[in-house]
């Protein structure tokens, strides 16, 4: 689905969801103290700034139909909320009586969790840069830098120009740790790699990003770091290769994605929704439960790329994903803004 396809969808699935709240205002008015809520499904609510399909939203919103798939939770989500209207949704969803709500406050922090101080029965579970706030607002990021520096060790192995382009959405803690984790480990198998970093100001705006890496291709760059939707596309067109992020995107672009750092939501989201079935929801910070240790992370296949990267280099990098999984290694976390080196 092309951009404009993703905001029409957007509008017509945010009308058809926050039509849907009112039903359950009622419902919401008669909600009584958290233990109570772990008779049936718990009432899951999303809420989100850009489209699902969207690759950072998109595992926080398929963790979820996985569950509302298992019949553990009722799911309902609004994608595209403005920043100036984020507030609002959040109200309308406590008041409409959903007892867990996910979502990204990266750009909404002060009233995303006044909202949580509104409504101290109701569990939130937000994407955020600070810390948790008791009682009840937890928080989570995407603590994916262990499978980034595996795919920074495959890009320093297969770049030939010795060039590395980066491309990301805002310079903030959780896009910054997975940049210099993928630095390092492209610097581990090649010490001789220049690397070109470039920020777009936005989440979702994948021709911005695209011609962010058209610029670096042409002044050398031969792989891509693909943080944001739009720069494999680039890397497509001009024939070089691309590193995932988030999501696996080799399907779309099988002879340009060579590997993908993967985020899996799931440990996170079913612990969040057995505490509040449970009654025993407390704020925490989810963050550890993206880790590999916690199978919140992995590096995804290297499908129509195994054959294409050197045996020595595979056989490093399972190397180190073992010494990583063993604790024998430990990926340094570096929220620091990357600079590029050339």
């Amino acid at each position: 689905m092309g951009v404009r396809g993703f905001a029409k969808a957007a509008r017509v699935a945010r009308r058809a969801v926050l039509g849907g709240v009112a039903a359950v205002a009622v419902a919401g008015a008669m909600a009584g103290a958290l233990p109570a809520w772990a008779q049936g499904k718990v009432k899951v609510a999303g809420v989100y700034t850009v489209p699902i399909e969207q690759q950072w939203v998109s595992r926080i919103h398929t963790a979820l139909k996985a569950a509302e798939a298992r019949g553990e939770i009722e799911y309902v989500w609004a994608e595209s909320v403005a920043n100036t209207d984020y507030e609002r949704v959040m109200r309308q969803y406590a008041e409409a009586g959903q007892q867990l709500l996910f979502g990204e406050v990266f750009g909404v922090e002060r009233a995303a969790r006044a909202v949580a101080k509104d409504y101290p029965k109701t569990a939130f579970v937000m994407g955020s840069s600070f810390k948790l706030q008791e009682p009840n607002f937890s928080v989570f990021d995407n603590y994916i830098q262990e499978p980034a520096y595996l795919t920074g060790m495959i890009a320093g192995a297969m770049t030939k120009s010795n060039v590395i382009g980066l491309v990301g959405g805002y310079p903030i803690p959780e896009v910054n740790r997975l940049m210099n984790a993928f630095i390092e480990g492209a610097k581990e198998v090649n010490p001789k790699a220049k690397f070109s970093v470039s920020f777009i100001g936005s989440w979702f705006d994948p021709p911005k990003a695209k011609e962010a890496a058209f610029a670096m291709i042409d002044r050398g760059a031969d792989v891509m770091y693909a943080e944001r939707f739009g720069v494999s596309d680039a890397a497509k067109e001009r024939k070089v290769l691309a590193i995932g992020n988030v999501i696996d995107t080799q399907p779309q672009y099988p002879d340009t994605v060579v590997a993908s750092a993967l985020w899996h939501m799931e440990p996170s989201v079913d612990r969040a929704i057995a505490a509040v079935k449970a009654g025993s929801y407390k704020a925490e910070d989810y963050g550890p439960y993206s880790k590999m240790e916690h199978k919140g992370s992995s590096l995804a296949p290297l499908g129509t790329f195994e054959s294409r990267i050197p045996a020595e280099v595979i056989a490093k990098v399972k190397a180190r994903e073992a010494d990583i999984r063993a604790g024998k290694f430990t990926v340094k976390v570096d929220d620091g803004e990357p600079k590029s080196t050339m």
